[in-house]
Protein backbone atom coordinates (compact mmCIF):
# COMPACT_ATOMS: atom_id res chain seq x y z
CA UNK A 1 0.00 0.00 0.00
CA UNK A 2 2.79 2.38 0.35
CA UNK A 3 2.70 3.43 -3.78
CA UNK A 4 -1.03 4.94 -2.77
CA UNK A 5 0.42 7.20 0.59
CA UNK A 6 -0.75 10.63 0.30
CA UNK A 7 -3.11 10.06 -2.91
CA UNK A 8 -6.65 10.73 -3.00
CA UNK A 9 -9.32 8.56 -2.77
CA UNK A 10 -13.53 8.96 -2.70
CA UNK A 11 -15.70 6.48 -0.72
CA UNK A 12 -18.96 6.71 -1.55
CA UNK A 13 -22.00 5.91 1.41
CA UNK A 14 -18.99 6.34 3.95
CA UNK A 15 -21.30 7.42 6.94
CA UNK A 16 -22.31 3.92 8.36
CA UNK A 17 -21.13 -0.06 8.04
CA UNK A 18 -18.63 -0.47 4.99
CA UNK A 19 -18.24 2.65 3.67
CA UNK A 20 -17.66 3.78 7.20
CA UNK A 21 -14.73 0.68 7.98
CA UNK A 22 -13.29 1.43 3.95
CA UNK A 23 -12.55 5.07 4.73
CA UNK A 24 -11.56 4.45 8.43
CA UNK A 25 -8.70 2.08 6.91
CA UNK A 26 -7.64 3.58 3.92
CA UNK A 27 -6.86 6.73 6.30
CA UNK A 28 -5.04 4.50 8.88
CA UNK A 29 -3.03 3.24 5.48
CA UNK A 30 -2.02 7.13 4.60
CA UNK A 31 -4.43 7.89 2.03
CA UNK A 32 -6.36 11.05 2.02
CA UNK A 33 -10.11 9.72 2.33
CA UNK A 34 -13.00 11.51 1.11
CA UNK A 35 -15.81 10.36 2.79
CA UNK A 36 -19.05 11.11 1.19
CA UNK A 37 -22.52 11.06 2.34
CA UNK A 38 -25.78 12.62 2.56
CA UNK A 39 -25.75 11.70 6.35
CA UNK A 40 -22.37 13.88 6.80
CA UNK A 41 -22.53 14.37 10.48
CA UNK A 42 -22.14 10.73 11.20
CA UNK A 43 -19.22 10.77 8.85
CA UNK A 44 -17.91 13.17 11.31
CA UNK A 45 -18.20 10.70 14.11
CA UNK A 46 -15.20 9.01 12.38
CA UNK A 47 -13.01 11.39 13.06
CA UNK A 48 -11.97 10.40 16.28
CA UNK A 49 -10.99 6.97 15.35
CA UNK A 50 -8.14 8.07 12.32
CA UNK A 51 -6.91 11.32 14.56
CA UNK A 52 -3.50 9.84 14.79
CA UNK A 53 -3.67 8.29 11.41
CA UNK A 54 -0.86 8.97 8.91
CA UNK A 55 -3.87 9.94 6.50
CA UNK A 56 -6.57 12.45 6.44
CA UNK A 57 -10.21 12.43 6.52
CA UNK A 58 -12.38 15.04 4.69
CA UNK A 59 -16.42 15.02 5.29
CA UNK A 60 -18.53 16.20 2.58
CA UNK A 61 -22.15 15.60 2.26
CA UNK A 62 -23.39 14.37 -1.17
CA UNK A 63 -26.47 12.60 -2.53
CA UNK A 64 -24.97 10.18 -4.51
CA UNK A 65 -28.58 9.47 -6.86
CA UNK A 66 -28.11 13.80 -7.43
CA UNK A 67 -25.76 13.97 -11.00
CA UNK A 68 -25.13 18.03 -9.88
CA UNK A 69 -24.27 16.19 -6.42
CA UNK A 70 -21.76 14.38 -7.51
CA UNK A 71 -20.38 17.02 -10.20
CA UNK A 72 -20.02 19.38 -7.27
CA UNK A 73 -18.23 17.40 -5.03
CA UNK A 74 -15.89 16.20 -7.66
CA UNK A 75 -15.08 19.71 -8.36
CA UNK A 76 -14.36 20.53 -4.47
CA UNK A 77 -11.75 17.18 -4.48
CA UNK A 78 -9.88 19.07 -7.56
CA UNK A 79 -9.86 22.49 -6.15
CA UNK A 80 -8.67 21.36 -2.89
CA UNK A 81 -6.77 18.34 -3.38
CA UNK A 82 -5.85 17.73 -7.16
CA UNK A 83 -8.33 15.37 -7.77
CA UNK A 84 -9.15 11.35 -7.57
CA UNK A 85 -7.33 8.77 -7.77
CA UNK A 86 -8.71 6.08 -6.10
CA UNK A 87 -12.96 5.45 -6.63
CA UNK A 88 -14.56 3.20 -3.76
CA UNK A 89 -18.35 2.99 -5.27
CA UNK A 90 -20.35 1.61 -2.20
CA UNK A 91 -23.51 4.32 -1.62
CA UNK A 92 -26.43 1.89 -2.09
CA UNK A 93 -29.87 1.50 -1.27
CA UNK A 94 -32.40 -1.42 -0.69
CA UNK A 95 -36.37 -1.24 0.28
CA UNK A 96 -39.22 -3.54 0.91
CA UNK A 97 -40.81 -4.27 -2.34
CA UNK A 98 -42.01 -7.09 -4.98
CA UNK A 99 -42.07 -7.12 -8.34
CA UNK A 100 -45.60 -7.42 -8.74
CA UNK A 101 -46.63 -4.93 -6.38
CA UNK A 102 -43.65 -2.38 -6.29
CA UNK A 103 -43.79 0.32 -5.40
CA UNK A 104 -42.19 1.54 -8.03
CA UNK A 105 -41.02 4.51 -6.74
CA UNK A 106 -38.44 1.86 -4.40
CA UNK A 107 -37.01 0.44 -7.51
CA UNK A 108 -36.28 4.01 -9.02
CA UNK A 109 -34.62 4.74 -5.29
CA UNK A 110 -33.12 1.33 -5.56
CA UNK A 111 -31.51 1.97 -9.56
CA UNK A 112 -30.95 5.54 -9.06
CA UNK A 113 -28.39 4.76 -6.83
CA UNK A 114 -26.91 1.55 -6.81
CA UNK A 115 -26.52 1.91 -10.96
CA UNK A 116 -26.89 5.41 -12.43
CA UNK A 117 -25.00 7.36 -9.42
CA UNK A 118 -22.19 4.42 -9.11
CA UNK A 119 -22.25 5.16 -12.82
CA UNK A 120 -22.14 9.00 -12.96
CA UNK A 121 -19.20 8.75 -9.88
CA UNK A 122 -17.36 6.66 -12.33
CA UNK A 123 -17.18 8.38 -15.10
CA UNK A 124 -16.33 12.02 -13.24
CA UNK A 125 -13.78 9.56 -11.62
CA UNK A 126 -12.02 8.53 -15.07
CA UNK A 127 -12.36 11.79 -16.37
CA UNK A 128 -10.64 13.15 -13.34
CA UNK A 129 -7.42 11.04 -13.69
CA UNK A 130 -7.28 11.38 -17.38
CA UNK A 131 -7.18 15.49 -17.20
CA UNK A 132 -4.15 14.75 -14.93
CA UNK A 133 -2.81 12.16 -16.54
CA UNK A 134 -3.33 9.50 -14.16
CA UNK A 135 -2.73 6.03 -15.58
CA UNK A 136 -2.74 4.13 -12.05
CA UNK A 137 -5.72 5.01 -10.80
CA UNK A 138 -8.72 2.52 -9.15
CA UNK A 139 -12.44 1.99 -9.20
CA UNK A 140 -13.77 -0.24 -7.09
CA UNK A 141 -17.44 -1.28 -7.23
CA UNK A 142 -18.83 -2.28 -3.71
CA UNK A 143 -21.08 -5.10 -5.12
CA UNK A 144 -22.93 -7.94 -3.56
CA UNK A 145 -23.25 -11.60 -3.83
CA UNK A 146 -27.07 -10.76 -4.83
CA UNK A 147 -25.18 -9.95 -8.39
CA UNK A 148 -24.36 -13.42 -8.52
CA UNK A 149 -27.48 -15.19 -8.14
CA UNK A 150 -31.15 -14.80 -8.17
CA UNK A 151 -32.30 -14.54 -4.31
CA UNK A 152 -34.39 -17.45 -2.77
CA UNK A 153 -37.92 -16.94 -2.16
CA UNK A 154 -37.24 -15.67 1.74
CA UNK A 155 -35.28 -12.84 0.59
CA UNK A 156 -37.52 -10.97 -1.61
CA UNK A 157 -34.95 -7.95 -2.68
CA UNK A 158 -35.30 -8.59 -6.55
CA UNK A 159 -34.52 -5.17 -7.59
CA UNK A 160 -31.86 -5.02 -5.38
CA UNK A 161 -30.12 -8.49 -7.01
CA UNK A 162 -31.08 -6.56 -10.65
CA UNK A 163 -28.87 -3.81 -9.56
CA UNK A 164 -26.25 -5.40 -8.61
CA UNK A 165 -26.25 -8.05 -11.72
CA UNK A 166 -26.13 -4.71 -13.55
CA UNK A 167 -23.03 -3.66 -11.15
CA UNK A 168 -20.77 -6.78 -12.27
CA UNK A 169 -22.02 -5.80 -16.24
CA UNK A 170 -20.66 -2.23 -15.79
CA UNK A 171 -17.30 -4.03 -14.08
CA UNK A 172 -16.51 -5.75 -17.41
CA UNK A 173 -17.97 -2.98 -19.44
CA UNK A 174 -15.26 -0.77 -17.68
CA UNK A 175 -12.54 -3.06 -17.89
CA UNK A 176 -12.94 -3.53 -21.43
CA UNK A 177 -12.87 0.05 -22.21
CA UNK A 178 -10.18 0.65 -20.42
CA UNK A 179 -8.02 -2.19 -22.08
CA UNK A 180 -9.15 -0.58 -25.64
CA UNK A 181 -8.03 3.27 -24.57
CA UNK A 182 -4.82 1.13 -23.49
CA UNK A 183 -5.44 2.64 -19.77
CA UNK A 184 -4.01 0.83 -16.67
CA UNK A 185 -6.41 2.54 -14.93
CA UNK A 186 -7.90 -0.61 -12.84
CA UNK A 187 -11.36 -2.14 -11.83
CA UNK A 188 -12.22 -4.20 -9.44
CA UNK A 189 -16.36 -5.46 -7.67
CA UNK A 190 -16.03 -6.93 -4.57
CA UNK A 191 -19.37 -8.81 -3.22
CA UNK A 192 -19.74 -9.51 -0.05
CA UNK A 193 -22.59 -11.99 1.49
CA UNK A 194 -24.22 -11.19 4.64
CA UNK A 195 -22.68 -7.71 6.31
CA UNK A 196 -23.86 -6.70 10.15
CA UNK A 197 -24.99 -3.12 9.15
CA UNK A 198 -27.44 -0.53 9.25
CA UNK A 199 -28.52 -1.75 5.42
CA UNK A 200 -31.42 -3.88 6.68
CA UNK A 201 -32.73 -1.48 9.04
CA UNK A 202 -32.78 1.27 6.26
CA UNK A 203 -34.02 -0.97 4.53
CA UNK A 204 -36.71 -1.26 6.64
CA UNK A 205 -36.48 -4.75 6.74
CA UNK A 206 -35.88 -6.68 10.26
CA UNK A 207 -32.24 -6.66 11.97
CA UNK A 208 -33.22 -9.62 13.97
CA UNK A 209 -32.10 -11.21 10.79
CA UNK A 210 -28.44 -10.84 11.42
CA UNK A 211 -29.03 -13.21 14.64
CA UNK A 212 -30.13 -15.72 12.78
CA UNK A 213 -27.60 -16.25 9.81
CA UNK A 214 -23.89 -16.00 9.36
CA UNK A 215 -22.40 -12.29 9.10
CA UNK A 216 -19.10 -10.62 7.74
CA UNK A 217 -18.16 -7.27 9.17
CA UNK A 218 -17.55 -4.40 7.20
CA UNK A 219 -13.85 -4.71 8.20
CA UNK A 220 -14.04 -8.00 6.60
CA UNK A 221 -15.10 -5.65 3.19
CA UNK A 222 -12.27 -3.38 3.75
CA UNK A 223 -9.94 -5.42 3.83
CA UNK A 224 -10.76 -6.95 0.75
CA UNK A 225 -10.64 -3.97 -0.72
CA UNK A 226 -7.24 -3.16 0.50
CA UNK A 227 -5.73 -6.00 -0.97
CA UNK A 228 -6.91 -5.19 -5.04
CA UNK A 229 -5.57 -1.66 -3.99
CA UNK A 230 -2.28 -3.59 -2.96
CA UNK A 231 -1.24 -5.45 -5.66
CA UNK A 232 1.36 -4.94 -8.17
CA UNK A 233 0.14 -2.38 -10.77
CA UNK A 234 0.53 -4.87 -13.45
CA UNK A 235 -2.34 -7.68 -11.45
CA UNK A 236 -6.01 -6.69 -11.70
CA UNK A 237 -8.46 -8.33 -9.28
CA UNK A 238 -11.55 -7.88 -11.13
CA UNK A 239 -13.53 -9.69 -9.16
CA UNK A 240 -13.49 -10.92 -5.65
CA UNK A 241 -16.58 -12.84 -3.75
CA UNK A 242 -16.96 -12.91 0.20
CA UNK A 243 -18.55 -15.09 2.11
CA UNK A 244 -19.03 -15.91 5.90
CA UNK A 245 -18.07 -19.22 7.27
CA UNK A 246 -21.82 -21.33 6.68
CA UNK A 247 -23.71 -19.00 4.61
CA UNK A 248 -26.20 -20.76 2.91
CA UNK A 249 -26.98 -18.31 -0.31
Amino acid sequence: MERWSGRVAMVTGASAGIGAAIAVDLVQKGLKVVAVARRVDKIKVLEDQVKSAPGKLYCLKCDVSDEEDIKATFQWVRDNLGGVDVLVNNAGADSKNTLMEGPAENWRTIMNLNVLGLSICTKEAIQCMKSRGVDDGHIIHIGSILGHIVPPEDHPFRMYSASKHAVRALTEGLRRELVNQKSKIRVTCVSPGVVRTEFLEAAKASDIFYDKVPCLQGQDVADAVAYALATPPHVQIHEIIIKPVGEMV
